[in-house]
């Protein structure tokens, strides 16, 4: 007689965890999880990890999701323990970030993760990372080529260096922190690179923040160690060396992107950067430069050198101050402050006329005109810059890329008409 105990299913294998602090704080994480796997998935907190993945019953592992947020950046050593562990018993790594630090990000991400998706959840952004971790890598049919650490995304520009541009200087410069320069640089670069199907201007984007850069995050490009040579030895690099040390993004905007370390921003002087400069622009229709936030000895050089200096606020008593204190500097240097156009980040909505009176209020106690308002993006922003894509990719229908593209839009047809004006 058959008993009762050999009736009972044997319980579904265990294919997948969840590994975080709290996975209380990740409610829509478990939600999908369970609307992907059934009952064939588990939790873990950080502590049980390690100690799981080296038991048989980690055999059946297929992938672990690593939810981290803000209050596990001091934890980080941790958390990079469980990666490589499960990366050594084959396991594969997503990574679900909420909030987290771009360096963080980067580190672990670093460390081997397979995959990525920012948290809160997109709709359906569990299920597609769970199916690019279980498609098989396509098999060689041929010898492979030497390894080449960069992919198509951020090839070697193609082009030879023919010195036969005037290219339009356009720094981009935040004056608090947090007021979205970066982001402002990287869309308005990608949106006048694809300003036009047809002879499109050729962009480049030069990440001048030596400490903290990030358009090589923003866009997904490696950081790699010839920009450090290039820094440090400007009088033998010509423009073709140039050239080879940038990247480009879908092969339409061109990056020279932040070191690889972090570097003091006066490992270089402003003859160094007069030559980079003027060979970008000599090569490239518009030069995009993401400036540090800290004025350093050769910001005169590049305010000098720009036909537009955008400087990046908020409505809020940092940025005014650090107006006045911009102002003031560049006045008392005699250096010409003129050149300076305002951008007001995250500006009140059309029908906030509490919040337009403010604004007006403010440029006029500071004695300035604040010609551009960019609206809030909200979170898609972030989750643009966490994928490594401009808006226009991820969000095209954004109000912030929207903005964007009328200013690369004016800025352009601005620019044909003057050269239009020179012939």
């Amino acid at each position: 007689m058959t008993s009762v105990a050999t009736l009972q299913p044997d319980p579904a294998p265990i294919v997948a965890c969840t590994i975080s602090r709290d996975v209380q704080n990740f409610d829509l994480l478990i939600d999908d999880m369970e609307q992907e796997l059934g009952e064939s998935w588990g939790d873990l907190s950080f502590d049980d990890a390690i100690v799981f993945l080296g038991q048989p019953d980690a055999a059946t592992l297929e992938f672990v999701a690593i939810a981290v947020n803000a209050e596990d950046e001091s934890d980080l050593t941790r958390i990079s323990e469980i990666i490589r562990t499960a990366k050594a018993r084959e396991v594969k790594v997503v990574l679900i970030a909420d909030q987290l630090s771009p360096m963080a990000l980067h580190q672990l991400l670093r460390l081997g993760a397979d995959d990525f998706v920012p948290y809160p959840l997109p709709e359906g952004a569990l299920h597609d990372a769970i199916v690019r971790m279980r498609t098989p890598a396509p098999v060689a049919t041929a010898p492979a080529e030497p390894a080449d650490p960069m992919t198509e995304a951020s090839a070697v520009p193609r082009f030879k260096a023919k010195g036969d541009r005037e290219g339009v200087v356009l720094p981009v410069h935040g004056l608090a922190g947090g007021t979205g320069a970066s982001t402002f640089a990287v869309n308005l670069a990608w949106e006048l690179a694809t300003i036009a199907k047809t002879d499109a201007p050729r962009v480049c984007l030069l990440d001048f923040d030596f400490q903290y850069g990030t358009a090589a995050t923003y866009l997904d490009l490696p950081r790699r160690e010839v920009i450090f040579e290039v820094l440090t030895d400007t009088a033998s690099i010509d423009s073709d060396a140039f050239l080879q040390s940038m990247l480009t993004f879908n092969d339409k905007l061109h990056v020279f992107t932040a070191p690889a370390d972090m570097l003091p921003l006066d490992i270089i002087s402003a003859e160094d950067i007069g030559r980079i400069v003027e060979m970008a622009a000599s090569n490239f229709d518009y030069v995009i430069i993401d400036m540090p936030k800290t004025i350093v000895a050769w910001t005169e050089t590049i305010l000098n050198r720009a036909h537009v200096y955008f400087a990046l606020m908020e409505l809020d008593l940092r940025s005014a101050q650090n107006v006045l204190r911009l102002i003031r500097a560049l006045k008392a240097e005699a250096l010409p402050h003129e050149k300076l156009r305002y951008v007001l980040n995250r500006a009140p909505k059309f029908t906030d006329l509490s919040g337009k009176s403010r604004v007006k209020r403010m440029a006029e106690s500071l004695d300035i005109g604040i010609e551009i308002q960019l609206p809030d993006g909200s979170v898609q922003v972030t989750q643009a810059n966490d994928h490594g894509l401009p808006l226009a990719e991820t969000a095209a229908k954004n109000p912030l890329r929207r903005e964007i593209q009328k200013l690369a839009k004016s800025l352009h047809d601005l620019n044909k008409g003057v050269e239009a004006g020179r012939g």
